[in-house]
């Protein structure tokens, strides 16, 4: 399956070829994401954090799979609730940049684990 990264990773950018980096905030990433999916893409990896401590995160990476012909209203349903969620959380509470090249290595690490798990699955 070809998969393309939706990421406003520096870390991931560096590392990966089939990025489209999104210059921007972590709302700026979902919203692409969200985009792409109403273009019809398959959301493969989920678009929220893993933890609510990884919600203040400045970076998010978000794998997307193949397009198809029609959108799934299933992943137009999962990632417009995250959206809404993810603003939700963060709205009370600054981003932490503090810990930027932390969380630019968490992500880095749960995308590649999201990337050997698809290999398996597909």
């Amino acid at each position: 399956m070809k998969s393309i990264i939706i990421t406003n990773n520096p870390a991931v950018r560096e590392k990966y070829r089939n990025v489209l980096f999104i210059d921007g905030s972590v709302e700026d990433t979902l919203i692409k994401v969200r985009d792409m999916v109403y273009q019809g893409y398959e959301l493969v990896s989920h678009p929220l954090a893993a933890s609510i401590r990884m919600m203040y995160s400045p970076y998010r990476s978000v794998i997307l799979g193949r397009q198809e012909a029609k959108v799934d209203f299933l992943y137009a349903e999962i990632i417009e609730d995250s959206i809404i969620k993810y603003k939700r959380h963060t709205s009370h509470r600054k981003k932490d940049v503090t810990n930027s090249d932390d969380y630019q290595m968490i992500d880095l690490i749960l995308l590649e684990a999201a990337l050997s798990e698809q290999q398996i699955t597909w």
